[in-house]
């Protein structure tokens, strides 16, 4: 609807987590350089945490796409599964054919798989999204893995991306083990205010077609509002941007202004 009125070739804000669109914050690049620097020098088990809405699935679509074609990954998006099923997720992700739904099998499948790649100078990642979800039993398989090793170097890098509860769960003296073992830990703040400014503008700006000739902008008092309201979390970002771009339409305007954030926060309250 406001897209043709605004000349964009999607809708900017949109909460799915569109890699196309990721804004590459100073938290962002900070985290992806870490997992980067943890995956090329084979430092196994790593973790990231942010608060709800905070950019991590995004985070993670946007490192797999820049891994060199050398890294094999697999990628478990929700680890609401058994023990064997969260194996068998993992090896059918690396293109592993397994004849026996044994854990033993298929960590030996697994194990042989990670031998040829290393062969081959490639690497291997499993990154595992809503990770606070993983119960204590399957972290413990996770440390497990993390044994898979030659004498010289870590054969699978694990990646757990999660909320903070994560960390709390890490804290567990159950678990301590595979505590020690994370090499790698980063916690994603929100965007600062500056940083929310340009995030705005990064989302329009790709959003935008190349012949439009409208231009939208918010104006530094709609910006401060927006700030106020979502304390930089990008999700909360793009919902009230998303509002207040189908209100600023509505009214055939070009500018959103502090009025119109404001109509859109009262609407998401009632």
């Amino acid at each position: 609807m406001y897209c043709a009125f605004y000349g964009f070739k999607e809708k900017p804000f949109n909460v799915t987590s569109d890699p196309s669109f990721f804004f590459s914050s100073k938290k962002h690049r900070e985290a992806i350089a870490c997992l980067s620097y943890g995956i090329k020098e084979r430092k196994g088990i790593m973790t990231v945490t942010g608060e709800i809405g905070t950019g991590k699935t995004t985070l993670c679509r946007s490192l797999l796409r820049q891994l060199d074609k050398s890294v094999k990954t697999a990628v478990i998006l929700n680890p609401y599964f058994s023990d064997v099923q969260l194996l068998e997720l993992i090896v059918q992700d690396f293109g592993i054919k397994i004849t026996k739904r044994s854990r033993l099998h298929i960590v030996n499948e697994l194990n042989a798989f990670l031998i040829r790649e290393s062969a081959q100078n490639n690497n291997a990642v499993i990154i595992i999204d809503e990770a606070q979800n993983l119960t204590v039993r399957q972290l413990e398989q996770i440390r497990l893995l993390s044994n898979l090793e030659t004498d010289k170097e870590k054969l699978l890098q694990i990646i757990l991306i999660g909320q903070p509860e994560l960390r709390e769960k890490l804290n567990l003296h159950q678990l301590r083990q595979i505590k020690q073992r994370v090499m790698v830990d980063y916690h994603i703040e929100p965007l600062d205010q500056d940083e929310l400014t340009q995030y705005i503008r990064h989302r329009l700006s790709i959003a935008t077609q190349s012949h439009s000739v409208k231009k939208l902008s918010f104006n530094d008092t709609a910006v401060a509002s927006i700030f106020a309201f979502s304390q930089g979390v990008p999700r909360l970002i793009n919902l009230i941007c998303e509002r207040a771009l189908l209100l600023s339409f509505v009214q055939e305007k070009n500018t959103i202004t502090e009025t119109i954030i404001a109509n859109c926060i009262n609407d998401i309250k009632l």
